[in-house]
């Protein structure tokens, strides 16, 4: 089985070298490609210098864009998404995500961290829907894009179509694994900001899917 790994990266270029080193490492990896989301800083030139594809959007586009656009350039039918703020990631973690998947034919893998650090560790346990560490197929994508708003998040959009489809999944625990939060990146104020509005975008799908639940259940009672 080959697999394309699809990296969107937006002003990651302090970031994402890591990330691209345990990729070129793991021995299940086909194709890297990073997708630049209109980052501006040198996101790009960091990533060409580890010799992977890189695909650079004129724009800042947001992340289920710039995973389209690396799911249409990959060669593959198998992908992997990761983050680029990993922190500790491993050849060994990116192996045990697709073995899973190959090994018992599921459809989706989703890694999830493990002994990183408290604050990821606890967002995870959670929340484990909104890790944006996957394994899954051409197929399911574009069943994702049909069937699924993505303005709520990548994640979101790939939960519920995994709860509506009934899709047999697995979490892949990655031990030492964290990331840099947001408000490492962008400031306490911004990140927190940030924060809260994905929170609050999570619950309003939530309550979204609810209240179309109860429609469809009211209906049926008629």
């Amino acid at each position: 089985m080959k697999v394309s790994a699809i990296v969107p990266a937006y002003n990651e270029a302090e970031r994402i070298g890591p990330v691209l080193q345990a990729l070129l490492g793991a021995e299940k990896v086909d194709e890297v490609i990073v997708v630049d989301d209109g980052s501006t800083d040198n996101t790009a030139e960091v990533a060409k210098s580890y010799g992977v594809e890189v695909l650079s959007l004129p724009r800042n586009m947001g992340k289920a864009a710039a995973l389209d656009h690396g799911v249409k350039l990959a060669k593959n039918d198998v992908f992997l998404f990761l983050d680029a703020d990993l922190v500790g990631l491993r050849p060994e973690h990116i192996d045990r995500m697709i073995e899973a998947y190959e090994r018992k034919s599921l459809y989706m893998v989703i890694g999830v961290f493990k002994e990183g650090r408290l604050n990821t560790d606890l967002s995870q346990v959670i929340a484990p829907y909104l890790s944006g560490q996957r394994v899954l197929n051409r197929d399911l994508w574009e069943r994702v894009r049909k069937h699924e708003r993505m303005d709520f998040g990548v994640e979101m959009a790939l939960t519920k179509l995994a709860l509506k489809e009934g899709w047999e999944e697995e979490r892949v625990e990655l031990n030492g694994v964290t990331h840099v939060m947001k408000e490492e990146k962008r400031g306490f104020p911004q990140g927190l900001v940030d924060r809260l509005k994905m929170y609050g975008d999570i619950l309003r799908s939530v309550f979204t899917r609810v209240e179309s639940g109860s429609k469809t259940e009211g209906k049926g009672s008629e």
